[in-house]
């Protein structure tokens, strides 16, 4: 009966024809028609919702069967063919044909009968409906998993350990792939916040490496020999002045001001942009800062891997002053600047258009910086010291 009943909708007939030719009411002819997979719209064009209107309906992609190869496939069994030939005439694997037959089948009076459109029904349905990971269905196996990492077993060795704890029970089985992939997921159902153990993997790896053996293309090419280890040790310990960090303190309208503050003395530089901050614009606008410095003041900049400052190379050769990038998410490389950054929203808060800010309250704010103590100056300012060095230099030259 319910076989029939299946049969019938997937022909395109009313539930309550349907229900009236098998001999029961409507409610139990859509249950039939829930547990097969089948869907209804409701109102006055509602019915059964078509397999190829459903989320992950139609063709698919790869080998996934179609509607017209489920057709072949009821045709074959209809005929009494044998699920090798099934298989081949589809042209797919004779475990696919297995599995569909074994899937989509239904009872019909005193045998199994299968039915194209109720399996093409029942295969859309399950693609629409997200999986829920093995490590999320079965807790008791998820936290086998999660206390033989705690104890530094690879997943290698923990998929092959739950097999010899637990022998007998095959809802403990899972694949070390499958270990793998909860390590490297970042959002629900990742294990990695349950573990006690700093590094899950033995090479503290975090992501997949990709198995290509074409090289990585980089996207930032013009870091190549200007990151920050290669910069001259000397800019490391602040013994001498002339090296400088920098950064761009933006706002709405593409508004913007580059800040730069000298290493050793603190001494910082701004200058409002002209509502751009293309790569351009910037290096014009740096290369009128450094450039009007003395030479001796002019030996590195060290910024993070903003695009702003793509064609440095044309700013080194202007100012002869070398550019170095700081590592991804590594704002301490340069700190100075960054506590710079956070001096300067005191004076233009977060959301400050610098677009209506005119150059003479820039002007202003560098004025008051280089004029106000500093603790790690010893109670000097800025300005002090930045006069000391030029005149002591003046007088060995």
């Amino acid at each position: 009966m319910r076989g029939l009943a299946v049969d019938l909708l997937a022909e395109g007939h009313p539930v309550p024809v349907v229900a009236e030719r098998v001999g029961c009411g409507a409610r139990q002819v859509y249950r039939w028609a829930i547990l097969a997979g089948m869907r209804f719209s409701v109102g006055c064009n509602g019915g059964l919702i078509p397999a190829v209107g459903l989320p992950g309906g139609g063709s698919g992609h790869g080998r996934r069967l179609t509607l017209a190869d489920r057709t072949q496939i009821q045709i074959g069994v209809e005929a009494g063919l044998s699920q090798a030939r099934i298989a081949e005439l589809v042209g797919c694997h004779q475990s696919t044909i297995s599995r569909e037959l074994r899937n989509g089948s239904l009872q019909y009076r005193s045998r199994r009968r299968y039915n194209a459109q109720a399996g093409e029904h029942r295969a859309a349905a399950a693609r629409s409906r997200p999986k829920t990971p093995l490590l999320e269905r079965n807790a008791l196996l998820r936290a086998a998993v999660v206390s033989g990492l705690n104890s530094r077993y690879s997943p290698e060795q923990v998929a092959n350990r739950l097999r010899v704890d637990f022998p007998h029970c095959k809802e403990m089985r899972v694949s070390h792939e499958t270990i793998y992939q909860a390590l490297y997921l970042q959002g629900r159902g990742s294990l990695r916040q349950e573990l006690k153990v700093v590094k899950a993997l033995r090479s503290g790896r975090t992501s997949r490496i990709p198995q290509s053996r074409l090289p990585r293309a980089s996207s930032r090419p013009w870091l190549e020999g200007a990151r920050l280890s290669d910069r001259p040790a000397e800019a490391g310990d602040r013994a001498v002045p002339g090296h400088w960090e920098g950064d761009l303190v933006v706002g709405p309208e593409n508004s913007g001001i580059i800040t730069l503050v000298e290493r050793t003395t603190r001494f910082c530089l701004l200058r409002r942009l002209p509502g751009a901050r293309d790569s351009q614009t910037v290096i014009d606008r740096l290369s009128e800062m450094i450039g009007a410095l003395p030479a001796e003041l002019r030996r590195t900049l060290t910024w993070d891997q903003g695009t702003e400052m793509a064609r440095h190379a044309t700013f080194t050769v202007r100012t002869d002053c070398p550019v170095y990038f700081c590592d991804p998410h590594s704002p301490w490389q340069r700190g100075s600047n960054e506590n710079l950054n956070g001096l300067i929203r005191d004076f233009f808060p977060k959301g400050t258009n610098f677009n209506e800010i005119s150059d003479a309250e820039i002007q202003h704010a560098q004025d008051l910086l280089n004029t106000r103590p500093r603790e790690t100056l010893n109670w000097a300012t800025p300005l002090e010291k930045l006069t000391a060095f030029i005149q002591a230099d003046a007088l060995t030259a």
